[in-house]
């Protein structure tokens, strides 16, 4: 037992998370999604404070339970709050648990456990709810997109110097919000984003591995 927690701590130091508690503190056993993301070992808590203001907390589950890993990260969400689900071209931060499948950024890959693209100028997150690549990454000359771009994002911004995808309305069902990501904050509201610090953000890709979830409420 004693091994296991001395790599748990040096696997967060890595990444520069240095756990809020001491390893060998009884663990957090049910924080509030603890019925909610199945066999997740990883989970980054987005709970709202009010308006476009949240606090993330990050987790990782252990021998012993739920072991918080950081805690009271400052964090931005969509400028209308908080919604039950995502909607297409409403500014609001979609409640439920998702998946983070892989990262990308402007940034060269800070390292970590995801996939990581590194984006330019032809990078595009399809928002056109008419294409048959909509809410999916596609790379293509402006005037080339076989999507309209003016529905979508070109990915080449500073909020996305790092980002990871959150895995909102997976079944790209039209009008059901697409291009939702946990990046860096510009220090506003986002369009429905989860925003933080860059260099915090940078520590958490760090720790990220295949299979974290992101889980956000009121």
């Amino acid at each position: 037992m004693r091994r296991l927690l001395s790599l748990f701590c040096a696997a967060l130091c890595t990444a520069g998370l240095t756990p809020v508690a001491s390893p060998s503190a009884r663990a957090d056993v049910n924080p509030w999604f603890a019925q909610s993301v199945g066999n997740a070992s990883q989970v980054i808590s987005v709970v709202g404070v009010g308006g476009s203001d949240a606090k993330m907390d990050v987790y990782q589950r252990g021998v012993t339970g739920w072991q918080p890993v950081a805690a009271g990260i400052p964090t931005h969400v969509g400028s209308a709050g908080m919604a039950p689900k995502a909607k297409s071209g409403y500014p609001a931060t979609p409640m439920g648990v998702f998946t983070l499948p892989y990262a990308f950024g402007t940034a060269p890959n800070p390292g970590g456990g995801l996939q990581y693209v590194q984006v330019g100028p032809d990078h595009w997150w399809d928002g056109d709810d008419h294409s048959p690549t909509f809410n999916t990454m596609q790379v293509c000359k402006k005037a080339q997109c076989p999507f309209d771009t003016n529905e979508s994002e070109n990915l080449q911004i500073p909020q996305y110097k790092h980002a990871v995808v959150m895995g909102v309305n997976t079944a790209r069902t039209p009008g059901d919000g697409a291009a939702f990501f946990f990046h860096t904050t510009d220090g506003g509201p986002t369009a429905g984003c989860v925003a933080i610090d860059d260099a915090k953000l940078v520590q958490i890709i760090q720790w990220l591995r295949p299979g974290a979830v992101m889980a956000i409420a009121q």
